[in-house]
């Protein structure tokens, strides 16, 4: 159902704030930054990752129906053991789901979800979801005109990984939501299915990102860098809030599934993401991370 922009009403309680969207990518650490912003002074991150409520309208590669998953996962929250208005007046993430099943019918509600989450201290809310990286150009052009309706500025992160790594990562963890029984024999058809190969195009995410936002809303880094380089530094300066150390360990909802890759698919994983290496050495230089195997 296509945004009547029209419809949406001013949230005065937004004004002068960021947005920050982080849109990706999969498997590049986004559930730890999604953590680590919510320790962050004046940094109010939604409590629920993947809110995908931009996905909605650009639906080409979704993995599955997210606002179907929205409805069932507000069921399972209401259907714990105490009082469903007890849980929900005491869960900040309970909350957030029920927002976000009534997006589904209500486009106001998402920046009424940012508004709820908003404090008077907070300069900047945030949504992280990283299915967004599939949007395309209409798509990030569509997000742009949604927030134009609100006195925010709005502010694009995109985190990426060694492609062949990243993909691996992303098979591994579907055979561990049981989505495919065996990473060592999916990884095939893998290559030929437009939706999962698309998570990794970081060429078409980075120009569309590129064509859509101004050089200063938008913030590029790499997953290699977050443990030990300049980058959360450099996203804390981006948010206009003080760096904070993270602390020991960099993992969060990580996937268990440890099976190596095997020699067959490097290859074969090498081949077919070779233009994402050739584009990403082109377009940063020397800030690509040296363990990049292209």
């Amino acid at each position: 159902m296509a945004t009547e922009l029209s419809r949406i009403r001013h949230y005065p309680e937004l004004d002068g704030k960021t947005l920050l969207v982080c849109v990706g990518a999969m498997k590049c650490a986004t559930s730890w930054l999604h953590a680590y912003m919510g320790g962050l002074e004046g940094v109010s991150p939604s409590p629920l990752k993947e809110l995908h409520f931009f996905s909605r309208d650009f639906p080409e590669h979704a993995l599955s129906d997210m606002d179907l998953l929205a409805v069932r996962r507000l069921t399972l929250f209401l259907s714990q053991e105490g009082h469903p208005a007890e849980h929900l007046a005491a869960s900040p993430m309970l909350q957030a789901a029920l927002d976000r099943v009534q997006m589904i019918y209500d486009d106001n509600a998402y920046f009424g979800h940012m508004a709820r989450i908003s404090t008077p201290q907070t300069r900047v809310i945030c949504d992280v979801t990283p299915a967004y990286s599939v949007l395309g150009t209409a798509g990030f052009a569509h997000m742009q005109a949604f927030c134009a309706t609100q006195d925010i500025r709005l502010k694009l992160l995109f985190v990426m990984r060694d492609p062949v790594e990243r993909l691996w990562s992303q098979l591994r963890h579907m055979q561990q939501q049981g989505l495919t029984e065996d990473a060592t024999q999916a990884w095939a058809d893998a290559l030929d299915a437009p939706a999962i190969m698309a998570r990794g195009d970081y060429r078409a995410t980075v120009k569309a990102l590129d064509d859509c936002f101004a050089p200063e809303d938008l913030l590029y880094l790499f997953y290699e860098d977050l443990a030990g380089g300049d980058a959360l530094p450099r996203l804390c300066r981006f948010l206009d809030t003080p760096w904070r150390s993270p602390g020991p360990g960099l993992r969060r909802n990580e996937t268990t599934v440890g099976t190596a890759l095997p020699h067959d698919a490097q290859k074969a994983l090498a081949a077919a993401l070779a233009p994402q290496y050739a584009f990403c050495r082109a377009r940063f230089g020397g800030d690509l991370p040296k363990q990049w195997q292209g």
